[in-house]
């Protein structure tokens, strides 16, 4: 696709806004709020989120990850603890959240700490996925390189010869979960002519406070 053809891919966004009587003075309550109409309106996967983080020579990195819980102490979700994102996130724990859900015209922006949870908290997850994926936790050396698909495959299928008789599968020790704590959350309501409703709540010692921003 060339730049023209770029050029000329817009989307109309609805003339629903986000005004800050309806908006509230808590982010987190707003998000819920959000995520539960995300959820109704049966967007695929609208728990997706991008984690953006920073190597030790400062050059950022993104990818998706799933959120799977969250409350007035952030945003959690569950990696393996040796891949390119955790090493990252444990020399430098700020980072950023994006969820995108574009059918409704929202955007949703988080910055804020990550810390790992604790390690009752991570078993309590990893006891409740699926048998596969727990396999797939003691099987795969997330971020690491691997000669091809068969060396992955004859990881997992050695894992589950090692468990076959195991139930429940124990929780691997390099594989857990993390929490990114806001400092700030914004979010993006689209409008029409590209005048879209930007509210920005920001975390202080009197709690938060709210303001908005020009689209």
């Amino acid at each position: 696709m060339n730049a023209d053809r770029l050029a000329r891919l817009r989307a109309d966004y609805a003339d629903e806004g986000l005004e800050e009587s309806a908006a509230g003075d808590d982010p987190i309550a707003l998000f819920a709020r959000w995520l539960d109409e995300a959820v109704a309106s049966g967007l695929h996967e609208p728990n997706a989120m991008a984690l953006a983080t920073a190597g030790r020579d400062g050059a950022p990195s993104v990818r998706f990850v799933l959120l799977k819980g969250f409350d007035e102490r952030g945003f959690c979700f569950y990696t393996n603890y040796e891949s390119r994102k955790s090493n990252e996130l444990a020399a430098e724990p700020r980072c950023g959240l994006v969820f995108a859900w574009h059918p409704m015209g929202r955007q949703v922006r988080v910055e804020g700490v990550a810390s790992r949870l604790s390690a009752s908290e991570s078993d309590a997850y990893f006891a409740v996925r699926p048998r596969e994926s727990q396999l797939g936790a003691w099987a795969s050396p997330q971020s690491q390189a691997v000669a091809d698909r068969a060396e992955l495959d004859r990881a997992y299928t050695a894992v589950g010869s090692r468990f076959a008789s195991v139930d429940p599968i124990p929780r691997p020790p390099h594989w857990g979960g993390w929490r990114v704590a806001p400092a700030a959350v914004e979010f993006w309501q689209g409008r029409t002519g590209r005048m879209h409703d930007r509210l920005r709540y920001e975390l202080t010692d009197g709690g938060w406070t709210r303001s908005r921003l020009a689209p």
